[in-house]
């Protein structure tokens, strides 16, 4: 649990293995784009794995309900003292999430092909991405065992966790990725169902390594056999904490979708350059995605405590922190935006429309770091303590109301309206206007994030 003394310690102990997992984890993504941009001729392989990306995003989401739940009530548990009711969380939200992942395979068999030809690629897309989440749909039970178990030992304050989980999931990716992509040592060439295939591998070596981790190193969670019948109370706990987290999971990652046909719906070119630019983007995540698990960690195991101000001061803390990081992310971004655009895209006269593109989409979103910053770290602390329903406002709202209408309006020329109420015109920007929309989206959301958490009542939610 955190130290009883401080806040910048625990922030400081617990930060850096998150931010090294972060790194790790982003680095799934960056090995796939990596080789389909140079192993693989023609931006829609770029737009495939950029689809592919988004909808392997949403997948986890669902299993926000019993991961937040998992690391806002063990943390509390914990922060108390109190061990069997850590044990009992654990167990309960594990199995709130095998039940969510029966659901989902069930789901993605019967119309999984329908909802991404709804996505809008152009169809030699589509099908290389339908044929990519063939394969790794199946390891959807082993991307759950990593989400929610990290998330519990989270709870519990072992932020080591989920390093070594990722270590696994990363290098296995990245070499069974690309020895099935080129045929290197012996194995089949695959091409481009070779990435697919070594992203399923690591997945499932990387849910081997967390079980093997809640059961060796749960800090007292290892679960008694007891614990696994369901159990009334603490499956209502869960879905009390989780419900709206799950829920603004799903719909801001439905609103992810929504944005992304918009962006496809403007061709190949386009959705490659977006899918680069959000690859780069992600580089500033780290530090805010590390500093969100951190401050949903002290939260709850200082409220857990009965302490209060330190909770608060360790929020703060993490967001100015974070903060900084970002900015200083976003000012790289001005600097060498040409020069990751062509890394990915195997040098800039291999594909110089999508390295231009990616290049100006990731100049706009420099700008708007410190906000994004502000959001999550503020998000995470609100849900640590168990008050998920305000980020599930402020995130679905600023997505449905901000981000797709003036992406809408600014990235094409003409606007249909519902009911046959005929066209008004937009701006015609493409690609470019639907960044500048999500720039301003993140801020307003940043902004408003900061305003709300400046109340005092969210540390008195109850979980």
């Amino acid at each position: 649990m955190a130290s009883t003394t401080g806040t910048v310690r625990p922030v400081l102990r617990l930060v850096w293995p998150v931010l090294l997992e972060q790194v790790l984890g982003l680095s799934v993504g960056f090995t796939d784009k990596w080789l389909a941009g140079n192993l693989l001729e023609g931006a829609e392989y770029l737009a495939a794995v950029g689809l592919v990306a988004y909808c392997l995003g949403f997948l986890p989401g669902l299993f926000a309900v019993p991961a937040v739940a998992a690391t806002a009530l063990v943390s509390r548990s914990v922060g108390a003292g109190d061990l069997p009711g850590a044990r009992r969380a654990a167990t309960q939200a594990m199995l709130v999430a095998a039940a969510l992942t029966a659901a989902v395979l069930g789901v993605v068999a019967v119309c999984g092909d329908s909802f991404v030809r709804a996505l809008g690629l152009p169809s030699g897309s589509t099908a290389l991405a339908t044929r990519y989440l063939a394969i790794v749909l199946p390891a959807l039970p082993a991307m759950m065992i990593i989400h929610v178990g990290v998330a519990v030992l989270r709870g519990a304050g072992d932020m080591w966790a989920g390093l070594l989980a990722m270590s696994v999931v990363n290098l296995v990716n990245a070499a069974a990725s690309f020895a099935l992509a080129v045929g290197a040592f012996g194995l089949p060439r695959l091409g481009w169902e070779g990435l697919a295939w070594g992203t399923a591998v690591g997945y499932c070596l990387g849910a081997a390594c967390v079980i093997g981790l809640l059961y060796r190193r749960g800090r007292g969670l290892r679960p008694a056999r007891a614990d696994w019948r369901p159990d009334t109370e603490w499956l209502g706990r869960i879905l009390h904490v989780g419900v709206p987290a799950g829920v603004d999971a799903v719909a801001n990652a439905t609103c992810h979708l929504a944005f992304l046909s918009i962006v496809n719906s403007l061709g190949d070119v386009a959705a490659a350059a977006h899918s680069v630019a959000i690859t780069i983007e992600s580089l500033a995540f780290l530090p805010g995605s590390a500093f969100m698990v951190v401050a949903a960690t002290l939260a709850g195991q200082f409220l857990g405590a009965g302490d209060e101000r330190r909770a608060r001061r360790s929020v703060w803390l993490a967001a100015m922190a974070c903060m900084t990081l970002m900015s200083a992310a976003g000012i790289g971004f001005l600097a060498t935006a040409d020069g990751l655009a062509a890394w990915f895209v195997g040098g800039g006269s291999r594909q110089p429309e999508v390295a231009a593109l990616t290049a100006q989409l990731v100049r706009i979103v420099a700008f708007a770091q410190p906000p994004l910053a502000l959001l999550m770290v503020f998000s995470g602390g609100l849900r640590g303590a168990g008050a998920t329903r305000v980020p599930l406002a402020v995130n679905f709202l600023g997505m449905l109301l901000i981000r797709l209408p003036l992406a809408v309006f600014l990235a094409r020329e003409s606007i249909v309206l519902p009911a046959g109420l005929g066209t008004v015109p937009g701006l015609g920007l493409a690609a470019i206007g639907a960044w500048y929309a999500m720039a301003a989206d993140l801020t307003v959301r940043g902004t408003v994030m900061l305003l709300l958490f400046s109340r005092k009542s969210w540390s008195r939610a109850a979980v």
